[in-house]
């Protein structure tokens, strides 16, 4: 009998729409329990979300049955309209149109983990932008910005 086996963890970031900051400290433990949820009933283990006030970090196990782009479109369509009901202050939300996704080694785990945790210590200096051109450039994603934001 032979088997199909996989073990892909992934370091997904996105933004709200025009980096505005809506993910306040009302919603966000919601919001990263809500994306959790996503992920994990997509097949798709969160190991950790989190975040700051214009945007999220999901680290995860990549399932073999779901491809990254509609992994990407299943948690930004299910939490964009969750997000709407919970207050009329929401009413606007959506994320943006791309995201960021690198492969983790298995390794380096508690590495992101720690990352995503201290994401409201690490932004007191960085924006959203500086923090994916670092990354984009820690995993060698070449990238035109003039197309990177939307």
């Amino acid at each position: 009998m032979s088997q199909s086996l996989s073990k892909v963890y992934v370091h997904i970031t996105f933004s709200t729409k025009n980096r505005l900051n809506l993910i306040d400290e009302k919603i966000e433990t919601s919001l990263y329990e809500y994306i959790g949820g996503i992920c994990k009933g997509l097949d798709c283990n969160p190991v950790r979300v989190g975040g700051y006030k214009n945007h999220v970090h999901i680290l995860c196990l990549l399932s073999r049955k779901i491809t990254q782009m509609k992994l990407l479109e299943e948690i930004k369509k299910q939490s964009s309209k969750w997000i709407k009901t919970k207050s009329p202050l929401y009413s606007g939300f959506y994320w943006q149109d791309g995201y960021g996704i690198f492969s983790v080694n298995p390794m380096e785990i508690d590495k992101v983990v720690s990352y995503i945790d201290q994401q409201q210590e690490h932004h007191r200096n960085n924006s959203f932008k500086d923090e994916l051109k670092e990354l984009l450039d820690k995993y060698k994603v070449a990238y035109d910005e003039r197309y990177l934001w939307d």
